[in-house]
């Protein structure tokens, strides 16, 4: 996403502001990616685990919303989603289903219904808080959590990045399911490296298999 921009210039609040054509016009092929988008085996993985009662939140970075496209229900989107949109001006919020079709056929910006203000798509950007009703339920379910797995995240954005720190603060066992390593590594009584998508249908099937002997 970041190999030809600069994300303060096209994915910061202040640049939505003051060029909010500049932001839909680097969103946009994104979107149109995301709307093809289907969930790979990790999302399903976790689904299954979700439904077998093992996994009881998702806690998630992602603005897909492929999660819930496989199934899983209890899913805390702590950076937002693309679903919505909401106006700058008056806080007016609409799906974004129409939004997107206006901004591929290029009006842009798009606007507000009510009041003509910006609308802006209910994702975080740089500079922006995080949606304080979803972190702060994050950071409560990271609390009780007896075990923690981290899948896919190399664990560098903040503030969701001290989640597992949160949970082993309090006593969780973590495990880490990435490519590379992570801040956490230290951390995990478990450390998987390889791809989510072969890794954690591997790890549901295994689950299931305990389950069914005893």
């Amino acid at each position: 996403m970041w190999e030809f921009v600069d994300p303060a210039e096209v994915a910061s609040i202040w640049a939505y502001r003051t060029q909010p054509e500049r932001f839909y016009a680097w969103i946009r092929p994104l979107v149109e990616k995301l709307e093809r988008a289907k969930p790979n085996p990790a999302h399903e993985a976790l689904a299954r685990l979700e439904h077998m009662g093992i996994i009881k939140w998702i806690i998630t970075q992602n603005i897909d919303s492929l999660h819930q496209q496989a199934g899983s229900t209890h899913v805390l989107e702590v950076h937002g989603h693309t679903r919505t949109a909401t106006c700058m001006e008056c806080g007016y919020q609409m799906s974004t289903e129409g939004l997107w079709e206006e901004v591929k056929r290029g009006h842009i910006p798009p606007r507000c219904p009510k009041c003509g203000g910006l609308m802006k798509p209910d994702v975080v950007l740089f500079g922006e808080l995080l949606p304080p009703e979803a972190l702060v339920r994050a950071q409560e379910v990271s609390l009780q959590a007896d075990i923690m797995l981290v899948a896919g995240s190399s664990l560098e954005v903040m503030p969701a990045a001290d989640l597992p720190f949160l949970a082993r603060r309090r006593g969780s066992k973590i495990i880490i399911v990435n490519l590379g390593p992570t801040t956490a590594d230290h951390l995990a009584e478990v450390v998987l490296r390889g791809d989510v998508a072969q890794i954690l249908p591997r790890l549901a099937d295994l689950v299931l298999e305990l389950r069914e002997q005893h």
